[in-house]
């Protein structure tokens, strides 16, 4: 790893949860930072939580809405007009809801696509290349434990992360040799608002401890990325059922599907 402060680290969805803490831990490791995220105020408290901790931190905000067709073409300018070598890119942003594909509107079927296949996939295709050029990068894309599961009410949630699981393999296998690695984080499920979990649902989840800590995955993410693994999956239980998971019958599925959309509608 050569981070240095000459070097930038660029992470989506920066402006709360997991991003932020992925942007705190970058800097620590010396590097600058571009954080991109919808919600200027967010992305303002993430910029002034890392000056405070690490004052010489160079840090670029900018503004995107990530479901834009054009998103990974206006970050692109805007750190290429900076002079930003970005050598982490960490496609972070995230959308989850509990819904029936039958059911969900056509914009948010669009936003969940964009953001978290067709836009991660453009800023590697951007990126990809200087750090090639430059013999050093790392790539970490968050997929999930989802992209195994073709869970109805989920659906289209493992759907998207299936497709990056799929494209991170092979930008990984097409970069071997070039000093660029690409890494997968398969989590299961973390402890943040991206989950739309009841508090009592959630405190369940942490106890029998399913559900792991933001800090605890990003960690995980972080130690991996920078090994160069080719993925890794955070939790014991979610590495247990795994195998399980795959194997489950249509006809099972759509009995527990039945049985808990009502409640899944009204998280």
């Amino acid at each position: 790893m050569s981070g240095n402060f000459e070097t930038y680290a660029l992470v989506t969805g920066a402006a709360s949860g997991m991003g932020r803490i992925y942007a705190e831990r970058l800097a620590a490791k010396g590097y600058n930072l571009v954080i991109v995220d919808i919600n200027a105020r967010g992305l303002d408290e993430t910029a002034a939580m890392v000056r405070n901790s690490v004052p010489s931190c160079k840090i670029l905000p900018f503004v995107q809405d990530l479901s834009a067709t054009d998103a990974a073409d206006r970050i692109w300018n805007a750190t290429e007009e900076a002079g930003c070598k970005v050598e982490v890119l960490v496609n972070n942003a995230g959308v989850m809801y509990c819904q029936g594909i039958a059911e969900t509107s056509e914009r948010m079927l669009n936003l969940i696509m964009m953001v978290h296949m067709v836009t991660p996939l453009m800023l590697c295709r951007k990126y990809v290349n200087g750090m090639k050029e430059r013999g050093c990068g790392y790539i970490l894309n968050i997929s999930s434990l989802a992209a195994w599961m073709s869970w109805p009410g989920i659906g289209m949630y493992g759907n998207t992360k299936r497709f990056v699981r799929d494209y991170s393999r092979e930008l990984r296998i097409e970069c071997q040799k070039t000093g660029v690695s690409v890494t997968n984080a398969y989590f299961g499920a973390v402890d943040t608002p991206l989950i739309p979990l009841k508090d009592s649902l959630r405190k369940l989840a942490r106890n029998l401890m399913v559900m792991i800590t933001p800090e605890k995955a990003v960690d995980k993410a972080l130690r991996a990325t920078f090994r160069r693994r080719r993925g890794t999956m955070p939790g014991l239980l979610n590495k247990i059922f795994w195998p399980f998971i795959v194997i489950l019958p249509d006809c099972l599925l759509g009995w527990i599907y039945r049985k808990v959309k009502h409640m899944l509608m009204k998280v």
